[in-house]
């Protein structure tokens, strides 16, 4: 869009004494006619950016001009990254914070730029929670995303199964919001390592004055794709043996597992001459994967175990009773 390519120019050009056309050009992407079209127009909007001519030459601002974009305290610029997210800014306590990060932004931009809050908010939207299931917001969220943001420890207790509670001192490192989940990826420092935490499970959480000395090379999303698929493997406790048509391997995906049907697929041999393709599938048990299974119909085949097999046999009779042929 043009006019993010005109704040970027403008705050290039602030960042540094002045830039050559090329060097416009190679940072924003676009070609050296499209730098001097530019510039031609921030100038006329009243953007003083002056074209210095010659070889050595180039593009500066000069007078001294400033965006106010640099009124932006830090929690407000780091709030602005999360504004794509409204309800998970409001669940962690930084909707005042990004709501006057948005009106800073929005009286720095130039007339013409206006609308861009707007016009950006009618095109894209996320909506983070599953489907079919009311949201719930943990009370102790909007405490632990400020001690994330502080890098302050924690003392937390969370339940780790039906009755039974655990106390741990954690370094809060980062939140992972997934499918209307809130989850805690946290070190612990007595076991020197990164372990992730439901945040509906906690029921108390102190927030220390003291700050944890953050690992620079935590990558959040790179632990947290980790951990999930890890997680996904770890349920996976039993197998099944089935045959299914190529429409059956297309739709197994969206069926079962993803993790577990792509290890299968990838696992399984040649379709044979009937174009059916014979697969070891990992599943949580023979209950669910009767349940899910069940949804390919007509195009899988369950071969083993014998007692999943003689379920889908029920399902069969039992379906051919409700449906005679016409």
């Amino acid at each position: 869009m043009r006019a993010a390519r005109l704040i970027k120019m403008v705050l290039l050009l602030q960042s540094r004494p002045s830039m050559t056309a090329a060097e416009l050009a190679r940072e924003l992407e676009v070609s050296e006619r499209t730098v001097t079209r530019d510039a031609q127009a921030l100038s006329e909007a009243g953007v003083p950016v002056y074209a210095d001519r010659g070889r050595a030459g180039g593009y500066r601002l000069i007078g001294g001009y400033r965006t106010r974009l640099t009124g932006l305290a830090r929690t407000e610029a780091e709030a602005l990254f999360l504004s794509g997210v409204p309800g998970a800014l409001r669940e962690m306590g930084l909707e005042d914070v990004a709501s006057a990060a948005h009106l800073k932004v929005s009286a720095a931009l130039l007339p013409a730029f206006r609308d861009a809050p707007r016009t950006a908010a009618q095109r894209f939207h996320l909506d983070a929670p599953a489907w079919f299931r009311e949201p719930e917001t943990p009370a102790l969220l909007p405490a632990v995303a400020q001690a994330v943001w502080d890098d302050r420890c924690v003392t937390a207790r969370y339940r780790r199964d039906g009755t039974s509670e655990a106390e741990r001192e954690l370094e809060p490192y980062g939140l992972v919001l997934k499918a209307g989940v809130w989850y805690l990826c946290a070190r612990v420092p007595e076991a020197g390592a990164f372990r992730t935490y439901r945040m509906d499970r906690f029921t108390a959480v102190d927030v220390s004055p003291t700050r944890f000395h953050r690992d620079e090379d935590f990558d959040l999303p790179g632990h947290w794709a980790e951990r999930a698929e890890g997680f996904a493997r770890s349920i996976l406790r039993a197998e099944v043996v089935v045959r299914l048509t190529a429409e059956g391997v297309r739709k197994l995906p969206w069926a079962v597992d993803p993790v577990s049907a792509r290890d299968a697929i990838r696992a399984a041999g040649e379709a044979g001459d009937d174009g059916w393709v014979t697969l070891t599938l990992r599943v949580e048990s023979e209950e669910v994967a009767h349940s899910q299974l069940t949804g390919l119909g007509p195009e899988v085949e369950v071969l083993a175990p014998q007692s999943l097999r003689a379920a889908f046999a029920r399902d069969a009779r039992r379906l051919a009773e409700l449906y005679p042929s016409a």
